[in-house]
């Protein structure tokens, strides 16, 4: 069946093709049939019970530079399409909230993925928690005293923003670091919400994992590892990545949450596992699937677009 899909996303011409997931599911889509709208979240609207976007006719190819060929601007009801992908990257911001609140007036009558409702309920650092017994000593705090102690009790702990992305502002602290006290005035001038502190994994230089999973079933992994001298392994910071199986731990940590993942709508997931420790569930914009592929791994597009058709018929 041809569908209708609109894409929310970035600016498509300034994307990187090889590493994009949006791309890779915008070329499994075109190769199905469907047709494609293209617009930027700045163009969606809401009037009454309308939500509408100024959108382009989008076709695509798998060539740098010359991957978008875009048509007139054209003003829709978003009720009129059949998918919408929200997948503008974070950071997850009012912004980023209000778009989940006018894309939840169509969903499910046209699908949204992932479903906005979850996305806005399950931000990365925080959905985590609800499976404590997978994820390393973690605490949700801006209160000195309260990282303070937790520090004393774990000794190295990391620190990162609630609402962060890509790896920006991840520190290692050790129990005796002198930088703490002016860290602790940098992350309170910076940033208003809580902060993320964990015990300190100290195998993060094996790797970090990405497991992808798909309505909730695990498709594809890839190890990613920190270059020297740094603990991110976001490869947006220069984390090198390579093809990867899962442990018997980390089937059983997709067993634990894929149930939840389905009951929400959450069709695409990107988590990341570090020495068998759970560290963040990622809906808004999950990435990899173009990773898995190029490293011999499945074409996880394909994977995506059955779930969503799959949904889709089950409705009729």
């Amino acid at each position: 069946m041809a569908l209708t899909v609109a894409v929310q996303m970035d600016p498509i011409q300034a994307i990187r093709i090889a590493g994009d997931t949006t791309f890779a599911l915008l070329l499994e889509a075109q190769a199905r049939g469907h047709r494609l709208l293209y617009y930027t979240p700045d163009r969606l609207s809401l009037q009454g019970r309308r939500v509408t976007a100024r959108v382009e006719p989008l076709t695509v190819r798998d060539v740098e530079g010359a991957h978008a060929t875009l048509g007139e601007i054209q003003r829709i009801d978003l009720a009129e399409a059949d998918v919408v992908l929200m997948r503008q990257d974070p950071p997850f911001d009012m912004a980023y909230v209000t778009a989940t609140h006018m894309l939840e007036r169509i969903h499910p009558r046209t699908l949204v993925v992932n479903n906005p409702a979850e996305v806005r309920n399950a931000p990365e650092k925080l959905f985590v928690l609800d499976f404590p017994e997978l994820m390393p000593p973690t605490l949700i705090t801006r209160d000195r005293a309260e990282i303070e102690a937790f520090r004393r009790e774990h000794g190295t702990i990391a620190m990162k923003p609630l609402h962060g992305h890509g790896g920006a502002a991840v520190f290692r602290v050790s129990e005796t670091d002198p930088n703490f006290g002016s860290m602790y005035d940098l992350f309170a001038t910076t940033f208003r919400e809580a902060w993320v502190v964990q015990r300190f994994l100290e195998k993060i230089t094996e790797g970090d994992k990405r497991i992808i999973l798909v309505d909730g079933e695990p498709m594809g992994a890839i190890n990613r590892v920190p270059a020297a001298n740094d603990i991110r392994s976001n490869m947006v910071r220069g984390g090198a990545a390579a093809a990867s199986d899962l442990s018997a731990r980390e089937r059983e940590i997709c067993a634990t949450i894929g149930p939840e993942l389905r009951r929400r709508g959450l069709i695409l997931v990107g988590i990341d596992v570090i020495d068998g420790h759970l560290t963040e569930i990622n809906v808004t914009s999950p990435t990899g699937i173009r990773a898995v592929r190029r490293l011999g791994g499945p074409d996880l597009a394909v994977a995506v677009w059955d779930a969503i058709e799959a949904r889709l018929a089950a409705r009729t």
